[in-house]
């Protein structure tokens, strides 16, 4: 299944919204708890990258490289959540923030057709 950027940003909207639906605590704490909910999936992350390598003698190879591929997959969207709680404009600062980054790494990009 392929997505396009409006299909992300309108499951992610989605996401934030039915979080926000099933929220008992006031809007500082929830906001709070997603943003630490990213420390959980990193951990997941780096708990299945340990069991895709085998380097827990108790469980030898408990995941697969495609458990990493999927809980990266959590980091993002939960990310991409947080941010959406965040600010209004997650699209806008997510994209600003990407082309920051790309500059500092990449150089500035060359002009389309340019010379």
């Amino acid at each position: 299944m392929t997505t396009n950027d409006d299909d992300l940003w309108t499951t992610v909207d989605r996401l934030r919204a039915w979080l926000d639906d099933h929220n008992e605590l006031p809007p500082q704490e929830a906001l709070l708890i997603r943003m630490l909910k990213l420390s959980e999936e990193v951990g997941e992350v780096a708990e299945a990258v340990i069991g895709a390598v085998a380097q827990n003698p108790r469980k030898g190879a408990s995941h697969t490289w495609q458990d990493v591929e999927s809980e990266l997959c959590d980091v993002v969207v939960t990310a991409l959540v947080a941010l959406g709680t965040l600010t209004p404009d997650a699209r806008g600062t997510l994209a600003a923030h990407l082309a920051k980054v790309a500059e500092r790494s990449l150089g500035p990009v060359a002009p389309q057709g340019g010379r």
